[in-house]
């Protein structure tokens, strides 16, 4: 089981020399992967209530973001070998043409290091402040893919769906990693979970209780072989937020929270289910650079 980290974009960790700090740490200590999320904007009177806070709002940290792909090329060129991952974007928001080029140009800096995280979006301030639609996302999302595979792997290009359309041209460079770097789908829905078993490299779901995951996985799996797949070829990553307490935790005790032998234990119940990768999220937890490095060395102790 691969093990991936999240790096402080966001919130007032989010600095130049913090960044470097926390991605060359995951280097040496051995991480797979690092990965930045993404968020619009932070609306001040907000339309669609958060479902991860009990009361519906958004966290002190997304009013300071760093945009993903930026970050990832500043990174790329500050460590050698760990993987670079998008925790998500959201398709909505972007062009299919213009985000493959950015992609592929990350790829090619970084030496074939690129891992591609998206969603669907759900603020809907953020839909009107992009422009974009709630309507039909899921239809466009499944042309989204199909235009940027095709641009990564055809030569010249030529798409023309419903959406989207690409006269033939000549798109150049193309990505490193062939067949094109990997895409992962986060799901929680039915027709989202289909999306990821069908037209993805696998599927990233992250902040979904572990006993719903554990539903989930044969519900994915089966889609993907129904749909003429081999899910031993599809991965999944599992992300989840980290919160280490001193003692351990008695009553009502969330998924990857308590003591380090509570979490450890969570952990091998991760890697029993099969898991590809397991994402430790801790940037909503410590929100200073020691404290970040700290729980980082304290997960990679105990995988």
């Amino acid at each position: 089981m691969r093990i991936g980290i999240t790096l402080p974009s966001m919130g007032r960790s989010a600095t130049p020399i913090n960044l470097i700090k926390a991605a060359r740490e995951a280097e040496e200590l051995g991480y797979d992967t690092v990965w930045v999320a993404d968020r619009l904007l932070y609306p001040v009177n907000p339309r669609t209530p958060y479902e991860v806070t009990p009361d519906g709002s958004l966290p002190e940290f997304y009013k300071y973001v760093l945009d993903p792909l930026e970050t990832l090329t500043f990174v790329a060129a500050h460590t050698k070998q760990i993987g670079l991952g998008t925790s998500v974007l959201d398709m909505p928001f972007y062009n299919p043409v213009i985000l493959a080029r950015r992609l592929t140009t990350l790829d090619v800096l970084s030496g074939g290091r690129l891992r591609v995280g998206f969603g669907l979006g759900w603020s809907e301030d953020e839909f009107e402040a992009a422009g974009a639609s709630l309507k039909e996302r899921g239809a466009r999302a499944d042309e989204f893919i199909q235009v940027l595979k095709a641009i990564w792997m055809n030569d010249p290009v030529e798409f023309h769906g419903k959406y989207y359309k690409v006269p033939k041209s000549i798109i150049r460079p193309k990505p490193i990693q062939k067949p094109h770097p990997p895409i992962y789908l986060a799901a929680f829905v039915p027709a989202a979970l289909k999306r990821a078993a069908t037209l993805a490299d696998g599927w990233l779901p992250a902040g979904i209780p572990f006993e719903a995951i554990a539903q989930m996985i044969p519900q994915f799996k089966q889609i993907a072989k129904d749909a003429g797949r081999d899910p031993a070829n599809l991965e999944i990553i599992f992300g989840s937020g980290v919160h280490i307490t001193s003692k351990p935790l008695q009553k009502d005790r969330s998924f990857f929270t308590g003591s380090l032998d509570q979490i450890k234990v969570d952990i091998n119940k991760v890697r029993d289910l099969g898991i590809n990768e397991l994402l430790f999220m801790i940037i909503e937890n410590e929100e200073t650079i020691d404290s970040f490095l700290s729980v980082m060395t304290d997960m990679k102790r105990l995988v």
